[in-house]
């Protein structure tokens, strides 16, 4: 777990903007909003499984708000695919996360998801709030939670540090577990 890569949202919102998937044909997109409109998201997987392909393995994934509920619906992808998929991973740390409102991503919330993962949010977040992520982690077994009182960003005091650092180091072990050869 030393390296790292990037992936970036592929559909373009506004100049300054990208998104995974859009709620609106116009391309825009509302966490709030119930649609059956998901124009951008085979692109985005693709890229994603791109980026698998030619970048991975990945041991974990990371995403923050639109691209936490990207990694969620990853992490919901990989519970239910078979095991010759090319996105696997370990762990996912998902922050300001929520449940896609897309109808057409409905199927994929069925089976609860039992890779490791943190959740990480904020009570006073006007974006995506504290309810929106509450409602997330029941499809997770287990999930750690890192909730904070702040709103839309990704917290990096000291006490949050310790909450990723041991987060990491228990995703570390378990890793180093599974590496480990089988003693006969």
């Amino acid at each position: 777990m030393e390296d790292a890569a990037a992936v970036d949202a592929t559909g373009e919102a506004t100049s300054d903007q990208c998104g995974w998937w859009f709620s609106q044909h116009h391309r825009s997109f509302q966490a709030q909003e119930t649609t059956d409109c998901s124009d951008g998201f085979s692109e985005s997987l693709q890229v994603i499984t791109q980026a698998f392909q030619q970048q991975g393995p990945f041991d974990g994934v990371l995403g923050f708000s639109q691209g936490a509920s990207m990694v969620s619906l990853l992490c919901a992808m990989q519970a239910q695919q078979a095991p010759d998929s090319v996105i696997k991973f370990d762990f996912a740390i998902v922050i300001a996360g929520f449940k896609s409102r897309s109808t057409k991503h409905a199927d994929l919330y069925t089976q609860q998801v039992t890779i490791p993962t943190l959740h990480v949010y904020g009570d006073t977040d006007k974006v995506i709030g504290r309810d929106m992520s509450e409602e997330l982690l029941q499809l997770y077994v287990e999930p750690v939670i890192l909730n904070h009182p702040g709103g839309h960003f990704i917290p990096a005091a000291a006490p949050h540090k310790k909450v990723y650092a041991e987060f990491l180091g228990d995703m570390l072990r378990l890793k180093q577990l599974k590496d480990a050869p089988e003693k006969t």
